[in-house]
This record gives structure tokens, sequence and C-alpha cells, in this order.
């Protein structure tokens, strides 16, 4: 919790989500990258504006996603827009690469001095839509140690949306969060079924009793549901709900970012 504290200095941070344009050599790559890169930071700029606590990035245009590893070229590009964003707000920051591609993710904080990672796949596998994704807490926090990158925080999923988890269905959600615990991530994050669906609050009551690691909402927060979340969690993950419409794929909309952040600051 000292890590979690010392990354984000108010109480119950708000991460604004930023879904990066999709990036060269993917399909829908539009060949401009120059595009990409304004409008994460014209992204960037609008949730600082509004009060946002911290910001995080994700290469969600990329669909189909790989399976945990992506070439050179989503490496090179999410790292400049990353440093370019965390130069340009100074904001408490992470990025998650899609899809489990961990190390990756690891590899661009580092070099772009963000502060912490969202990892899929950190302890029991599970069955997603791009295929079977192992645990890789072993191989990660090695490789976090090998380039002298401990002060950047993992934070981990915990029976992710958008999978099965069939195979570890004797297998609680506690009982996962007691195994990410010994593992050593660093913070768990709780979700719903798939990306803007609300997480069960007795999921994550449970896992907040459970533990001494931050617990972190991953996904379905809304201006309905923030006062009934915000005190149950320790900081929240937000992206659909910010966009025209709540569709991921649209714009920000400045209005839901302020009028959430002023109902966030009420609370809190």
């Amino acid at each position: 919790m000292k890590q979690f504290k010392n990354i984000f200095p108010v109480k119950h941070p708000i991460i604004g989500m930023i879904h990066i344009q999709a990036l060269p050599g993917t399909p829908n790559y539009g060949g401009a990258i120059r595009f990409i890169l304004d409008e994460a930071l014209k992204e960037a700029i609008i949730y600082k504006k509004a009060g946002i606590d911290a910001l995080m990035i994700e290469n969600m245009h990329d669909v189909p996603y790989q399976k945990n590893h992506v070439g050179p070229e989503i490496i090179a590009m999410m790292t400049i827009v990353a440093n370019a964003i965390k130069q340009e707000t100074n904001l408490p920051m992470g990025i998650q690469i899609l899809a489990g591609a961990n190390k990756e993710a690891l590899a661009v904080a580092k070099a772009a001095q963000l502060d912490f990672i969202r990892a899929e796949g950190f302890v029991f596998g599970h069955l997603a839509d791009e295929g079977y994704i192992d645990s890789q807490a072993a191989e990660l926090l090695r490789y976090r140690k090998q380039i002298d990158a401990d002060h950047i925080a993992v934070f981990t999923d915990i029976k992710k949306k958008h999978s099965s988890h069939a195979v570890t269905a004797d297998v609680t959600i506690v009982e996962t969060a007691h195994a990410a615990e010994f593992f050593l991530s660093d913070g768990l994050i709780v979700t719903g079924k798939q990306t803007g669906v609300e997480a069960d609050t007795k999921e994550i009551v449970a896992v907040k009793k459970s533990t001494k690691l931050p617990v972190i909402i991953g996904s379905g927060v809304n201006l309905e549901n923030v006062t009934q979340y915000l005190p149950i969690s320790d900081a929240l993950i937000v992206g659909s709900y910010f966009k025209k419409e709540a569709f991921w794929k649209n714009e920000l909309d400045s209005e839901r970012i302020k009028n959430f952040m002023e109902k966030v600051n009420q609370i809190r």
C-alpha cells in the first residue's frame, strides 16, 4: 500500500483511460502517426483540465489483439505516446498493452518513466477471446528486476473480463486474490464480465476484506454507481463512461468528466 500511496497522493484516485488509436501494422491503422499522437495528447489535456488524478493508456483499437507479445512497432509507438503524455501532464500514469503483453508494457513504462502497468494473466491461466493466456508473475517480476524497474507497480487483473474461467471455476476470486498477493502483486483489479460492465460489489468487498493490497475497480464505473464504488475500493479506472454516449470508441465528453469529478470530490 505504501507504493500505491507514493504513486497516488490523493485518496481514492480516479484513473482516466486513453484508448490509443490503431497502431502501425494493425488492421485499423489509418496511416498517420501524427494523428495518433495528437489524439492521445488532446485526450490527456482534456482529462487534466477536468481534474482527473491519473492517466492510463491502452492499445484498445488494435483489434484483433495478439496474444502475449506484440511487434516492435507497437512498443515503439506506445513509448512515444506515453512519453509525450507524461511530459505534457506530469500526472501519475500507467499502461496496458493488449493482450497480455505485460513485459512489453513494463519496458515502455521504464523508458517513458511511467508509474504502473496493468497486467492480465498474472496468476492462474484463463481462456480469453485471444486464446489461452497463462500466468506470467514469475517471468514478469524477474524481468522487472532485470531492468531495474521495481519502482513501477504491477496492478493485476483477477478473474479478468472477456474471459472464461471454467478451468478455475473451483478457485474463488478471493483465493485468486490471495494467490496474486502471495506472488507479489502491487494491487488487484476487479472488473465486470466485459468492458463497461459493472463489477460485482460483493466480490469487491470480499477481495478488499481478504487482502492488504489496494483494490481497483476496472470496469463499469459511472456517475450513478460511483457513490457506491468509491468507499469500497482504493481507486477507479474509468474509460467508456467518459466517452460520448458512454461508448469506448467515441470521443471524450469533457462535461461527463467534469460532472463525474465533481461528484467524486464531494464524496472523498
